[in-house]
């Protein structure tokens, strides 16, 4: 059996900045899992003494905080500014772009729409820039909604294009102005259009990632489509040799935020089931 990685997989530019900030900032505590991948946390408390709290009144005045990627809620923010915490702020500049585009957009005057889960850190943390934000799943989330007449559409930054286009065409015949911004990062392109190339031709794949990354739910969810033989695992304890049986190319893909360690002990732990 061959064994075939993706085109473009794993660490995307702000999770490998994200890393490098919290590397350079030992014995700091970070605000919520700094990415979506309970391994390179593990190893980042290890090694860096890089801790994890979810507790925001954990941070005292002089404490080091790191945002994790996703962001957090601005009133949040702003309460550890005003207890004099060191905030460095591990943001992906993606999603700074849409909190932005939120602050902005509410204060002309637009009711704000969100294309993704209101329950996942970075859309809790993009609504809290608007006056009012929508938070929609599906196009069925947008009928009951009572818009004005000028709209301001976002998107999470992990979600499939396809599915935002579906938003954005009901939205655009039926208002007065309809303000379409693509906040879906260029990594998650590129990733996505990879895993369904792969997938049309692999007869098993392999999709690396934390089982609450919602990048690597994508990526899963478009290997289903092509290769029913897919599975979402988050390290090589997770496989089970009889996937690999009498098949001829195993695809494999990782999420924005599987550092290429944990991919590779994958490979190999597959290559000995298969040698």
């Amino acid at each position: 059996m061959r064994i075939k990685l993706a085109e473009k997989y794993g660490f995307c530019f702000g999770v490998k900045r994200a890393i490098k900030i919290a590397e350079e900032n030992r014995h700091s505590a970070t605000y919520g899992p700094l990415i979506h991948n309970a391994n390179e946390i593990a190893r980042l408390k290890e090694n860096f003494d890089v801790a994890l709290t979810n507790n925001l009144n954990d941070f005292q005045t002089g404490d080091t905080a790191v945002i994790r990627t996703h962001g957090i809620p601005k009133e949040e923010l702003l309460h550890l500014k005003e207890r004099r915490v060191n905030v460095i702020d591990a943001t992906c500049p993606y999603v700074t772009k849409p909190q932005q585009i939120c602050e902005q957009m509410s204060k002309e005057g637009y009711s704000i729409v969100i294309f993704g889960d209101e329950k996942h850190p970075e859309i809790r943390g993009v609504k809290s820039y608007a006056d009012e934000a929508f938070v929609v799943t599906e196009v069925n989330d947008l009928k009951a909604l009572h818009l004005k007449e000028k709209i301001a559409l976002v998107a999470q930054t992990t979600r499939k294009v396809e599915e935002y286009m579906h938003i954005a065409n009901y939205l655009i015949p039926r208002y007065k102005e309809v303000r379409v911004f693509n906040t879906i990062c260029n990594a998650t392109f590129e990733n996505q259009e990879a895993v369904a190339m792969l997938s049309k031709e692999a007869d098993v794949m392999i999709v690396i990632g934390g089982k609450n990354s919602s990048n690597t739910k994508q990526l899963f969810s478009i290997a289903c489509t092509n290769c029913p033989e897919s599975y979402h695992i988050e390290d090589e304890n997770d496989l089970d040799a009889s996937w690999f049986l009498n098949k001829r190319l195993c695809g494999i893909s990782a999420g924005a935020s599987t550092p290429d360690w944990i991919i590779q002990n994958v490979v190999n732990a597959i290559e000995s089931f298969t040698s």
